[in-house]
């Protein structure tokens, strides 16, 4: 079974539920690194004991914390970031993603997007932009609202390493990440980003949702 089927049923041993479940606001990283060969993005594979998308690769990632509104940070969302984000939530809601984001990057893989503290990071949210966000079919046991970041590896800090939320840990060509099994919106993050270093100019950020149990893509001014 591919990786897709595997996300796809992850509700097989769970009753679906008669009415949607409300998703969970979560965030994800993109980091990628330049190299003469291209750019190279980091992928790590979820943990077997995970009910949502086990032995997956995936980018850091995870739900947002109530911690997440008050965090103090070292520095704050870019303006043009901050504006899109802004397009359909609050302010306090975007600066949570954001350090979300940068949260659960240095949980599951030790890098540091900020400053080091003894309890865990101080997030500079400077170098990140918002390039897409994604909900999980209604019809799931368990659905998120993802809201994917992105960054360039020379803002971080620290030696990747895996964790119990992901392992095998590495860095692949871009090329080679699109020919993986992943699950559908992460390949649809992973194109977002190609077309983008290729030239093209998204009319909006990117919605990836289901209807009628197809995946539906829409731009957000």
């Amino acid at each position: 079974m591919s990786a897709l089927q595997q996300a796809q049923k992850v509700g097989r041993d769970y009753v679906r539920p008669e009415k949607p479940v409300r998703p969970r606001d979560a965030a994800s990283l993109v980091i990628l690194r330049q190299r003469k060969g291209g750019t190279e993005v980091l992928l790590g594979r979820r943990a077997s004991r995970h009910r949502f998308m086990p032995n997956v690769f995936v980018f850091p990632g995870g739900r947002v914390d109530v911690a997440d509104r008050g965090v103090n940070v070292a520095a704050e969302l870019a303006r043009p970031v901050a504006r899109k984000l802004h397009h359909k939530f609050s302010p306090t809601m975007a600066r949570a993603l954001a350090v979300a984001a940068v949260r659960e990057t240095f949980e599951e893989t030790g890098l540091v997007i900020g400053e080091r503290e003894k309890n865990g990071v101080r997030p500079n949210l400077s170098g990140l932009d918002y390039v897409a966000r994604a909900i999980t079919p209604p019809d799931n046991p368990m659905r998120f609202h993802a809201r994917f970041f992105c960054i360039d590896a020379e803002h971080t800090s620290g030696r990747v390493r895996d964790s119990e939320e992901l392992q095998l840990l590495q860095w692949f060509p871009l090329d080679e990440a699109l020919a993986m099994p992943l699950v559908d919106v992460t390949e649809f993050v992973l194109q977002e980003i190609q077309r983008r270093q290729e030239g093209w100019r998204p009319p909006g950020v990117p919605l990836f949702s289901y209807r009628s149990g197809r995946a539906v893509i829409r731009y957000e001014g």
